[in-house]
């Protein structure tokens, strides 16, 4: 698979994704260690649906860029590079969404 690369990277925005990311990550390990503590059930499923809102956000940003950038430059690139970012906003969003 080709590598690609982000268009027009935010400094900010990827330093505020990369503190958030380890947030999330500090939040799966506290889970790791509820479920090796045999904690309650729900309190556990609580963690795991704050980890699942933490990364739809930082999926939101992430989206949010890739439609003012990355998809930009390609809309407005050739016609086939045009058609094909389409196809794949349309899949993001399907994949996005669920």
């Amino acid at each position: 698979m080709k590598k690609r690369k982000a268009v027009a990277v935010d400094a900010g925005a990827k330093r505020r994704n990369l503190a958030r990311l380890k947030r999330i990550e500090g939040q799966v390990r506290g889970i790791q260690k509820m479920v090796e503590d045999d904690r309650y059930c729900a309190d556990v499923l609580i963690q795991i649906s704050a980890v699942h809102e933490a990364l739809r956000g930082v999926g939101r940003e992430v989206m949010r860029h890739h439609l003012r950038h990355c998809a930009t430059a390609a809309m407005t690139g050739t016609e086939a590079g045009a058609h094909a970012m389409h196809d794949e906003i349309l899949s993001l969003m399907y994949k996005h969404v669920r």
